[in-house]
């Protein structure tokens, strides 16, 4: 069957709900050793979880949602101004969904750039200083989660290099309200196609409007139903599945519009940099576990995933680089 097919077989659970707003959770603690016990179990079993983080404050959050209602509608001929030579960056428009991709979103001049693009000459300080701020705090949360991956897997001597060789994207989407005049036609409420992100792991943040449906290991369509409006969802992708040599799938997830309302959501990708090379730890290779995948440049699977052969497998991963 079809990863798409949109059969009404989709079930509302809540996922793993896991807190990081406690200023005590540092590594070496027993706290510590709880929570990142409870994200490794999570990512064994769903591939994501729900991710509670107080230093995005209400305010903050107020502030980008109205940032990215304020970019959206601006001309079209004025957000196509913002353009990326790199896949899935700079503005794209398709099917329901509107999107602006940020390289190094976590950098303020990169930020800068981004609304001196927009706003030639002039910028938009207020935008700049949001995103940014954002942005810099959900890399804390995605540094935290990924050390806390890596201690729990016992490859601590690994996190400096693997923390260091990140570079960051964040992404702004809007998804319309679909057509009403297509009766039952299931396609026109697919905002998002199904997909496994290719990169490290993913923050994801929905506003006020529910879509986000995650595949589960049985097959399943399940919609994500956060606990909290201000909640994040962490997901692993590609990048760190072949790095932990298999250990964790990154799941299968779409967005299916069926609300009546405009969505807004964001997304924090931490991906590999260019001449990266991902290759497992010995540490995560034995009889039990043997190598799984070919060592290989993030760059490279993205340019295959983006092929007509990339795009129609199944398993993109196992079959651009395994063994």
């Amino acid at each position: 069957m079809d990863s798409n097919s949109l059969l009404p077989l989709s079930v509302s659970i809540q996922l793993p709900v896991i807190d990081f707003s406690d200023q005590t959770l540092i590594p070496g603690t027993s706290k510590w050793d709880k929570v990142k016990a409870d994200v490794r179990k999570a990512l064994e079993d769903y591939g994501c979880f729900e991710a509670l983080f107080d230093k995005v404050s209400v305010e903050l959050d107020k502030s980008v949602f109205e940032a990215m209602e304020e970019l959206f509608d601006l001309p079209v001929q004025t957000k196509q101004r913002h353009v990326s030579s790199k896949p899935f960056h700079g503005y794209l428009n398709y099917n329901v969904c509107q999107s602006f991709g940020i390289s190094d979103a976590n950098l303020v001049e990169k930020v800068n750039e981004f609304t001196q693009q927009l706003w030639p000459g002039q910028g938009n300080k207020r935008i700049s200083e949001t995103v940014h701020v954002y942005s810099k705090y959900l890399v804390e949360l995605d540094m935290m989660v990924r050390r806390m991956i890596m201690e729990s897997f016992g490859i601590e001597k690994h996190i400096d290099e693997h923390l260091d060789s990140t570079t960051y994207a964040l992404r702004m989407m809007k998804y319309t309200i679909p057509p009403d005049d297509n009766g039952d036609d299931e396609e026109t409420k697919l905002g998002l196609r199904s997909h496994a992100d290719k990169n490290i792991v993913t923050i994801l943040h929905q506003y006020q409007v529910d879509g986000l449906e995650i595949k589960t290991k049985d097959e399943k369509w399940i919609k994500v139903k956060p606990s909290h409006p201000y909640s994040f969802i962490a997901m692993v992708g590609d990048s760190l599945c072949a790095y932990l040599n298999d250990r964790f799938s990154s799941p299968y997830h779409r967005v299916i519009m069926t609300a009546k309302k405009t969505r807004y959501s964001t997304a924090l990708f931490s991906s590999p940099k260019s001449e990266v090379i991902i290759d497992s730890p010995e540490e995560l290779i034995d009889e039990e576990h043997p190598r799984v995948f070919k060592p290989f440049a993030y760059d490279d699977y993205r340019a295959f995933y983006i092929t007509e052969a990339g795009r129609r497998t199944e398993s993109p991963l196992h079959d651009f680089c395994g063994l």
